[in-house]
C-alpha cells in the first residue's frame, strides 16, 4: 500500500501595524475601532461570497468580490489578504482555473488567520 501524507497549511500573517495606528491617529479611537469593526464584517462576507461565486463558476462576480477585498484590506492594513486578492484577481484574468482555485485557497486560509489576528489584537468580537 502507498502511504499517504497529509499536508498541512499554515499561512503567517502580519499586520501593517503603522497603517492601525495611521487610523487611530486620524480617526480616533471609537472612529477607528468603527472603521475596523466595519472592515472585517465587510472582509468575512466578501471572502465567503468569493467562495460561493467560485463553486458557482461566476467568474466576473467572483473577480469584483476579489477586487474589493485588495481595497479593503489594505484600508486596515491587512498586507497579505490584499496581495493574495490580486493575486485571485489576475488568475481570473488569465482564465486559469487551477490558478484560481490554487489561489483562492490561499485567499481563504489568509483571509481566515487575518481575521482572527485583528480580533486577537484587538479584542474584537464581531
Amino acid at each position: 500500500m502507498e502511504q499517504i501524507t497529509m499536508l498541512e497549511h499554515r499561512e503567517v500573517v502580519r499586520l501593517d501595524a503603522a497603517r492601525l495606528e495611521e487610523l487611530y491617529a486620524q480617526l480616533g479611537e471609537k472612529g477607528a475601532e468603527d472603521v475596523v469593526c466595519r472592515a472585517l464584517e465587510e472582509l468575512a462576507l466578501r471572502l465567503s461570497h468569493t467562495e460561493r461565486c467560485h463553486h458557482e463558476g461566476r467568474l466576473e462576480e467572483m473577480r469584483k468580490s476579489a477586487r474589493s477585498l485588495v481595497a479593503i484590506a489594505d484600508q486596515i492594513g491587512m498586507q497579505a489578504l490584499s496581495r493574495v486578492a490580486g493575486d485571485v484577481t489576475r488568475a481570473i484574468d488569465n482564465v486559469d482555473r487551477v490558478a484560481i482555485a490554487a489561489t483562492l485557497s490561499r485567499l481563504l486560509r489568509i483571509g481566515d488567520s487575518s481575521l482572527s489576528e485583528v480580533w486577537h489584537m484587538h479584542d474584537l468580537s464581531i
